[in-house]
């Protein structure tokens, strides 16, 4: 039996700013958040809030929909963090 590994707040956080980043100009709305990064759909709500108020991602209404969109400062900073990403996984480290 293996010892199940689980991601960090700063994995989890990677998780919905790459799908946001995927979602482009229009956003993408909270369920397919919570489908790709295997969410909860109170926690990805929750998550969001975070990255909101740290100027990374912005909420927008549409229509009945509230989607997430990745700010330039957050496309800066999934960069920089994949790059931390390959350095601590260089020394065989978790993040």
């Amino acid at each position: 039996m293996s010892k199940q590994l689980y991601r960090s707040e700063m994995g989890i956080i990677a998780d919905i700013l790459g799908v946001t980043m995927d979602g482009g100009a229009q956003g993408v709305i909270v369920s397919a958040i919570s489908r790709r990064a295997n969410l909860s759909h109170y926690a990805v709500l929750e998550k969001c809030q975070k990255l909101i108020d740290a100027g990374l991602v912005e909420s927008m209404r549409v229509e009945r929909n509230r989607l997430f969109k990745v700010t330039e400062k957050g496309i800066r900073f999934f960069q920089e963090f994949q790059r931390f990403q390959g350095v601590m996984q260089g020394f065989n480290l978790r993040y």
